[in-house]
């Protein structure tokens, strides 16, 4: 919806920059602006000016700049509209209403019955941890070294093996059983009728970039299968298009985001300092996943498992990553299989050190590729090399590709001819 500029101009004079980024960044009044640490990138020394006159914001670091609405949108990852409603309802200022068809009012009230339902369940799994038949749940999560306050960053959860109880505190608080089953909560057989459809799991609450649960992931409590078990798709939740952890990620002004493959992987990272860390729903990684990272950075760090499993899921996020115009670079876990085996037995720091030693995604694909070829026998290497000189024809701008072509070159020992 596009609101008038009268309007807009309204929202921002009635609040002050000063203020609303004082609740960000601390700052102190210098002459006539005020200083601080810039927000959107690392320094020591506060380069970052807010004009209280002029009503803006200046990096003389990075360059960033702007007024109390860009700032909310840079700082916030937020959209024109998400801004603009988030300083309108801090100014007192009624935004109008968008004025909805019949059909649409109606599927935004089904939307709104899912997302209170499934706020409902969170709850009821949060609630049900830290009791007397959550201790099973609670047992396995500290016994994975998580804290009681990362617990409840997360919202962790548990699920017993009551079977329904879930179901009957949903009815009791006015739920039809339609609207659980259409949230994903229940499944339906002869046997049992309508049942909860998780049982017997540690619960991962599932939230969209504002803090909404959408879905859910349970982690069996034993040898049962599926290991893992997420909500179906829904109306609020589409797996291709929403990342684990994101809605804590976005605001970690970090540059880069770092992409594992398991919610314990990214709870691990989050609890040692590395609040960039997303996860993928139980699926592979999708270009829509790639369009929503792409508003929180350029960059991509591949922090998937060390097996053959996790590097051919590399390789396949490397190509979505590209095509979405982002660069990515891999993290070598090993020794360790994963981001959390990785973090209990060689720390934070060291974790820091493999993400400054990241591998070029390019070649990444070279060295996985090389592993296909005895690098003894000519006739094996120069078929190689012929791959690699392929490759390189990928990149379109000239530029690029020649640069690749003389690191290449270098590494393998290639004449540079060889390979244009």
């Amino acid at each position: 919806m596009r609101y008038p500029e009268e309007l807009i101009e309204e929202i921002r004079t009635k609040n002050d920059i000063v203020e609303v980024i004082s609740g960000y960044v601390r700052m102190q009044k210098k002459g006539s602006s005020y200083f601080g640490l810039c927000p959107f990138h690392n320094e020591k020394s506060p380069s970052f000016s807010v004009s209280p006159g002029k009503q803006m914001y200046y990096c003389f670091g990075c360059g960033a700049g702007g007024n109390v609405i860009t700032f909310l949108m840079e700082y916030e990852n937020a959209t024109f509209q998400e801004a603009l409603k988030t300083l309108a309802d801090r100014a007192g200022v009624a935004l109008p209403e968008v004025e909805y068809s019949e059909e649409m009012r109606r599927k935004e009230s089904r939307r709104t019955k899912l997302l209170e339902v499934n706020k409902q369940a969170a709850k009821y799994y949060y609630y049900l941890l830290r009791s007397p038949r959550g201790q099973t749940g609670y047992r396995y999560l500290s016994g994975r070294e998580l804290t009681d306050d990362t617990m409840k960053k997360f919202g962790l959860g548990y699920a017993d093996g009551a079977g329904s109880d879930l179901t009957a505190y949903l009815r009791s608080k006015g739920y039809a059983d339609e609207l659980i089953t259409e949230a994903g909560l229940t499944g339906f057989d002869e046997k049992r009728g309508v049942h909860d459809k998780f049982w017997n799991r540690v619960m991962f609450p599932i939230q969209d970039g504002n803090h909404r649960v959408i879905g859910f992931g349970g982690r069996v409590m034993g040898d049962a299968k599926p290991k893992y078990l997420n909500s179906p798709e829904t109306t609020i939740f589409d797996k291709s298009r929403n990342l684990y952890g994101l809605n804590f990620a976005r605001t970690s002004r970090t540059g880069n985001l770092i992409l594992c493959e398991g919610y314990m992987d990214v709870i691990a990272l989050h609890q040692a300092g590395f609040g960039q860390a997303v996860a993928s729903l139980g699926t592979a990684f999708t270009a829509g996943q790639a369009g929503l990272v792409k508003r929180f950075g350029e960059e991509v760090l591949l922090a998937y498992d060390s097996d053959g499993a996790g590097t051919n899921a590399a390789l396949r996020a490397l190509g979505i990553l590209k095509e979405a115009g982002l660069r990515g670079r891999v993290i070598n876990m090993k020794p360790y299989k994963d981001p959390d085996e990785f973090i209990k037995n060689l720390g934070a720091e060291a974790f820091q050190e493999r993400i400054d030693q990241a591998q070029n995604g390019f070649f990444f694909e070279l060295e996985v590729l090389e592993r296909d070829y005895h690098m003894e026998d000519p006739e094996s290497k120069t078929a190689f090399h012929r791959e690699i000189a392929k490759k390189l024809c990928g990149f379109e701008e000239e530029v690029e590709r020649e640069n690749y072509i003389e690191s290449t070159a270098q590494r393998y020992h290639i004449g540079y001819e060889n390979l244009r």
